[in-house]
Formats: C-alpha cells, structure tokens, sequence
C-alpha cells in the first residue's frame, strides 16, 4: 500500500531546524552520555525524541531542497 501526502512546506529552509534552546538541550544530554553519566530514564526518552525530531527536520529539509532545484 502506498500512500502520497501533498504538504506545502514554507521556503524559508532555516525554520526546519531544532530551535537553538531544544538543540542546547540535546546536545548536554548526549555530552552527559558520553562521558559515562547516566541518564534518566526521562532524560533517554527526551534524548530519543529529540534526535528523532531532528534526523525528521532534516530529512524534510533535505527533500525540500532537492525538490526547490
């Protein structure tokens, strides 16, 4: 099954980015689990959301641009 979605995505690609807070926010909890400080099991799941939104921004930017070309 296939299904096709038709979304009207603004031109300004910069707004397909974690908001400069949120991306701080990621980054600590990330630098916090690489250096063997453990997180919460709150602090993963909001890690997980995070990047998961950010890997969606990109990729949603990514087509945007291949698509404006």
């Amino acid at each position: 099954m296939t299904l096709n979605l038709e979304v009207h995505l603004p031109g300004d690609l910069e707004r397909f980015r974690l908001p400069q807070a949120v991306a701080d926010r990621l980054q600590t909890l990330l630098d916090r689990q690489d250096t063997g400080q453990a997180l919460t099991p709150q602090e993963r799941a909001e890690a997980e959301g995070l990047v998961n939104l950010a890997e969606l921004l990109t990729l949603l930017r990514l087509r945007t641009e291949r698509l404006a070309q």
